[in-house]
């Protein structure tokens, strides 16, 4: 398809999980007084958001670790840390470093397995019976993609897989699975092969061509996109003339990438015809209506849950007073409403 596409308002989506669609999510519902509310509902790939704010992957833990501090009932839902198929112990420190609008990250994929998830995490997390949980799932090879998902497959209470395609493909000399279209299609079309829930493909920013990568990730089967992963950065300390991260580059992620990641969100929902997700420096309510204006469906926070661990809550509330204060009367009617002369 043509890059220049233009999405526009949200389509209506056919019923069933494998919906690829967008679709409204029906008229505004009148509250006590008179007034006129909001519907904040997102519907695609068969599954319901109650509003479009999603914690990222990384950001948010296993949701386990926040459910004393957020209502995790009131996000649109959350992806958990990236699961492999075995346990891993991720880089040495210092893994983690503050930028000036941002925050440089190489914790190296640090998790407990997709067994132990199940097992310890997934339990916890299903005694409540109103959130949405999404498993971020990583490899070096497609057959460790393969393997992890058939893990996660018996378990209850998943609603969708994200694949993370950021990772080097080891049989393939180290390239990212994300930074090449012939590799990411058959990645994708492997784990779509064996997945029993909806497959979202999270790109990464570090390539060519946002659209040229978005529709190699559609082409495989891929039921939405997430964009975008972290972009490839450094920092040095020049007292003692050494990185400030163990491993030299690291991912930069905040407030700094949201223009460029704006960009490429619009991008891809111009090129696919699949729901996107988007990510990139998102702290505020009016961060989402912008995504959503570019084409996203959905967002993802991360970095904001580091500064203040209330912060996807809080974008909530501030989307729903802009949308009030604007008179919208679904949030839905946002998407890919961009005006452009």
């Amino acid at each position: 398809m043509s890059e220049e596409k233009k999405p526009g308002t949200a389509p209506k989506a056919e019923p069933g999980p494998e919906t690829a669609k967008t679709e409204p999510s029906g008229a505004a519902k009148p509250a006590a007084k008179g007034r006129i509310t909001t519907d904040m509902s997102v519907n695609f790939c068969g599954l319901t958001f109650k509003n479009p704010v999603i914690a990222a992957s990384g950001t948010f833990g296993y949701g386990v670790e926040f459910d004393d501090i957020v209502a995790l009932g009131k996000l649109g839902g959350f992806v958990v840390k990236g699961l492999s198929r075995e346990p891993m112990a991720g880089n040495p420190p210092p893994r983690m470093f503050e930028t000036a609008a941002g925050m440089l990250n190489a914790i190296g994929l640090q998790n407990i397995g997709a067994r132990a998830f199940i097992e310890e995490k997934l339990p916890l997390l299903n005694k409540h019976k109103d959130i949405v949980v999404i498993a971020n799932v990583f490899g070096e090879t497609t057959r460790d993609y393969e393997e992890t998902i058939h893990i996660l497959n018996h378990g209850e209470g998943i609603a969708a897989y994200e694949l993370n395609v950021s990772c080097p493909n080891t049989k393939h000399g180290g390239i990212a699975f994300g930074a090449d279209p012939v590799l990411l299609e058959e990645v994708v079309a492997c784990a779509k092969g064996i997945a029993k829930r909806p497959v979202i493909v999270k790109l990464s920013p570090n390539v060519t061509s946002i659209p040229r990568m978005a529709r190699a990730a559609a082409d495989g089967g891929a039921d939405a996109l997430s964009l975008v992963n972290t972009f490839v950065a450094m920092a040095i300390d020049a007292e003692t003339r050494r990185p400030r991260i163990s491993n030299i580059t690291a991912g930069l992620s905040g407030p700094a990438i949201k223009p460029i990641a704006l960009r490429m969100v619009y991008e891809a929902a111009h090129s696919v015809d699949i729901p996107v997700i988007g990510i990139g420096g998102i702290s505020r309510g009016v961060d989402v209506v912008e995504f959503m204006l570019a084409g996203a469906a959905c967002v993802e926070v991360g970095t904001a849950n580091y500064f203040d661990p209330c912060a996807t809550e809080n974008i909530v509330d501030e989307l729903e007073r802009w949308c009030f204060e604007h008179r919208v009367k679904a949030v839905t009617d946002l998407i890919g409403a961009l005006e452009v002369k």
